[in-house]
């Protein structure tokens, strides 16, 4: 009799051959627990797991199932899920299955550029996310989600929408950094940019000609918009999740109107009912470091959340998911090194699987200019070397060995690129990839960064 982690071993290998799909985390989970002999209940897989039951029960395991059901031809659920895989492992079918599919599917590797897809195997669930899930089913839910650059906020962001549309929620995704610039050239025309894609997403006509009235002005025009058509044409809650909004503090004017405007639609939630039916998502990268009124900002209402970087725990189980058996030591290398970084950890391990590089050479080549972190190092310096001040700041953070504070807006954007952590206006480098690669970088490059600054000031 074939174990459980054979059985599941061979299934996946048997529907990546069959369809070209792989089971994710949670999937293997809840098929692990159905091939038990004495099964356990999706509420008891939910807590093992830390997800909702609802979660597992109404999407996790009807697409678990179907999925099996499509690759092997017959009906299966969890009641006899174990005798049909049984049965089909060892029939011939099995045997047609080339060994480099076997072999492959030990380990699924994914890009760990961009967002992580929702049927990915490699995603750490956080414990927040739960918090976050019961917050966007409440009236008034105002969430705002707040991590440096790779840090999965827009994993998480997708998450909550999918979690939304199980619900029958309609959500809509806007993502500010692919607008262009001429949009944020007004606030006319960045309101009604907003106001089209949000009736596109919704699949309604558009009706801005109708609503905008130019003696009314645009914020009022847009409230009414949303008010009167908008929200009476949907016949559900909308999520409207906005992502990378630090790409308006570039407009402070626009940034205090914009944000004003969706505060004041918060507190339309109190009195007029229609406005339950909007829930709102804000992800950023950043503090917001221009002044505005404390009555109308949208960060200290609602649910804020800070993603913080992997556990040790979390860095431990990603790498298990990699088919990775590092040592104490190992860990302790990587996690000095990349601070717990996800989009670094993620990183590492790919490479690691990839070419059959042990982890601890990755981590002794980390700051070369051949190592696996080259590319997003100098995408960092790249980042930084826009502006004399960052420059400027971030040596001071590296060389200091007291305690240093940074002006607002610099600490703002250093923390935004992840190069720093803020601790009650204390910064400090975020890790030891950082302050390697940049104290060398600035040792090396100090005279003709001198140079440029006496460039810039003469030319001031």
């Amino acid at each position: 009799m074939r174990s459980i982690e054979q059985i599941i071993q061979l299934t996946e290998a048997l529907i990546n051959d069959k369809t070209g799909k792989s089971l994710s985390f949670i999937q293997k989970a809840v098929l692990s627990a159905s091939l038990l002999e004495t099964k356990k209940n999706y509420a008891q897989i939910a807590i093992e797991n830390n997800y909702s039951e609802k979660y597992i029960r109404q999407l996790v395991a009807p697409k678990l199932w179907q999925l099996l059901s499509n690759t092997l031809g017959e009906k299966v659920n969890r009641t006899n899920c174990r005798a049909v895989l049984e049965q089909r492992l060892d029939s011939s079918s099995l045997q047609t299955m080339s060994q480099p599919t076997l072999m492959l599917q030990k380990i699924v590797l994914e890009d760990p550029e961009g967002q992580v897809s929702l049927s990915s195997s490699l995603y750490i669930k956080r414990d927040l996310e739960e918090v976050c899930y019961q917050e966007i089913l409440q009236p008034r839910a105002f969430i705002h989600i707040k991590a440096p650059r790779k840090m999965g906020k827009t994993s998480l962001m997708s998450r909550i929408l999918a979690y939304g549309s199980l619900h029958n929620y309609h959500t809509v995704r806007l993502s500010l950094h692919r607008a262009e610039t001429e949009v944020f050239s007004s606030l006319e025309k960045f309101l009604r940019w907003f106001c089209a894609n949000i009736t596109h997403q919704l699949g309604i006509k558009s009706k801005l000609e109708e609503y905008w009235d130019d003696d009314m002005g645009n914020l009022m025009n847009c409230t009414i918009y949303f008010q009167g058509y908008v929200l009476q044409e949907i016949s559900s809650p909308v999520i409207l999740a906005l992502d990378e909004v630090n790409k308006l503090f570039e407009y402070p004017q626009l940034t205090r109107d914009f944000l004003g405007l969706l505060r004041s639609w918060y507190e339309e939630t109190r009195d007029i009912s229609i406005w339950h039916n909007l829930r709102v998502l804000i992800v950023k990268s950043t503090d917001i470091y221009i002044n505005l009124d404390i009555n109308k900002s949208p960060f200290n209402v609602g649910l804020g959340i800070e993603l913080p970087s992997f556990t040790r725990l979390q860095v431990e189980d990603l790498a298990q998911r990699h088919g990775l058996q590092l040592t104490s030591v190992q860990f302790e290398q990587l996690m000095a090194l990349t601070g717990g970084f996800p989009y670094l950890v993620r990183l590492a391990f790919y490479h690691s699987v990839q070419h059959q590089i042990p982890v601890d050479t990755l981590v002794q080549n980390a700051t070369t200019d051949t190592g696996i972190f080259s590319e997003h190092l100098h995408n960092q310096l790249y980042s930084l070397l826009q502006s004399l001040d960052l420059v400027d700041s971030f040596q001071q953070v590296i060389r200091s060995t007291v305690p240093i504070t940074l002006e607002q807006e610099v600490a703002f954007k250093l923390k935004s690129l992840g190069l720093i952590y803020l601790d009650n206006k204390i910064a400090t480098v975020s890790c030891g990839l950082y302050k390697e690669y940049f104290s060398d970088y600035f040792i090396n490059n100090s005279g003709s960064l001198a140079r440029s600054e006496s460039t810039s000031t003469s030319i001031e």
